[in-house]
């Protein structure tokens, strides 16, 4: 059986994440492929795309926002993603026993009497009128259970009811409040039922996984997706996957003839925005980030990859800088490790170009490196 190492697995996630070079593919190809960008934060996908794709510029995913063929919803790990709206589709179904079983076990307590059906019953007409906030809602239905706080039965609607974020919310250059409406109100087509045409398949998720992700164990997949019912589509997949072990001995599976490059190809610096994939997507994440680091990301951490690693963290000042701003814009960078030499010259050039793609192209602003010197 193969052995992977560290560094081939790494250069693996950098080529299957578009990290490794920034490719000519159009935005929408790029969310699809990724099965998803995280978007807990409205406006973190412009940098997340930013940095794979060659010429993005913040109207393409306007585009796509406005024109309903992506969306902001909940799913993988009960978290927020940008997906295609052929995924919001296809992908709830095989996703929402998981939604419900994670509110129930946040929420459970503090929800006495409130059964999820009845919720999701009360709720969706609302929301299908017309956009709402989910404290809108939660008033709304509220008399119904007495003594529960509507922001917990906002909490719980955001999962029983399959929802959107819609616009202005995550527009580039826009704001506005989280107003959510139903996917099929949104899109003109209900979810897809499990087992029916369009609907995902939990085999399906895990090709495309491997495909944006691998090598990859099985623990890692649940990680991402948060799904506890995947062994028996692994086990069923398993005589078309490839089974490697890394240098722990973990079991690994991949796609037969997916890209891993050589682990001396070179890795160009790569700013990654908040909660991204690249490092959420597993449950062992020492291909690209030290264990001693792996807590920022709880804390919505931005990333600096450095020959493909994890090497700093990164903010702006002011903190969403415009063309408006009175002041220069700053690229501040905080340094986990040493960046030094080639390294260093390479950081602030990217860094200036994303600065620069954030600020709508101005060309005042500066980046600053602090920490561990070399």
């Amino acid at each position: 059986m193969t052995v992977i190492g560290t560094r081939e697995l790494n250069r693996a996630l950098l080529a299957r994440q578009l990290l490794l070079d920034r490719h000519d593919m159009s935005a929408v190809d790029a969310v699809r492929h990724l099965v998803g960008v995280q978007a807990q934060e409205p406006l973190e996908p412009y940098a997340g795309l930013w940095s794979r794709l060659r010429g993005f510029v913040p109207a393409e995913l306007v585009e796509l926002l406005e024109g309903r063929r992506a969306v902001r919803t909940l799913l993988m790990r009960r978290t927020l993603h940008l997906v295609t709206a052929e995924d919001a589709v296809g992908l709830r179904a095989l996703h929402q026993p998981m939604l419900e079983q994670r509110v129930m076990a946040v929420l459970r307590a503090r929800l006495p009497g409130v059964d999820l059906a009845e919720l999701r019953a009360a709720g969706t007409p609302l929301f299908a009128e017309r956009p709402r906030t989910l404290t809108d809602v939660a008033r709304a239905v509220a008399g119904r259970w007495p003594g529960v706080a509507p922001r917990d039965l906002g909490d719980a609607l955001s999962s029983v009811v399959p929802l959107v974020q819609v616009p202005p919310r995550g527009v580039w250059g826009a704001s506005g409040p989280a107003a959510n409406t139903t996917i099929e109100a949104w899109l003109g087509r209900p979810v897809a039922a499990a087992g029916n045409p369009g609907a995902g398949r939990a085999e399906d998720l895990v090709l495309r996984y491997l495909a944006a992700f691998g090598p990859a164990a099985s623990a890692d997949v649940r990680a991402w997706s948060g799904l506890t019912g995947l062994p028996a589509a692994i086990a069923r997949l398993r005589p078309e996957l490839e089974v490697l072990r890394d240098g722990r001995g973990r079991e690994l599976l991949d796609l037969p003839g997916a890209p891993r490059p050589d682990p001396d190809v070179p890795a160009p610096p790569r700013f990654l925005p908040a909660f991204d994939n690249a490092v959420l997507g597993y449950d062992d994440r020492t291909r690209v980030i030290d264990d001693r680091h792996r807590g920022l990301s709880v804390g919505g951490a931005r990333f600096l990859l450095v020959d493909g690693r994890v090497a700093a963290t990164w903010t702006t000042e002011p903190a969403q800088p415009t063309r408006a701003a009175d002041d220069p814009p700053v690229l501040r960078i905080s340094a986990l490790v040493p960046i030094t030499g080639a390294d260093r010259d390479a950081v602030v050039e990217e860094g200036a170009g994303l600065l620069a793609f954030l600020t709508d192209g101005r060309t005042d602003g500066r980046v600053e490196i602090d920490g561990p010197a070399g």
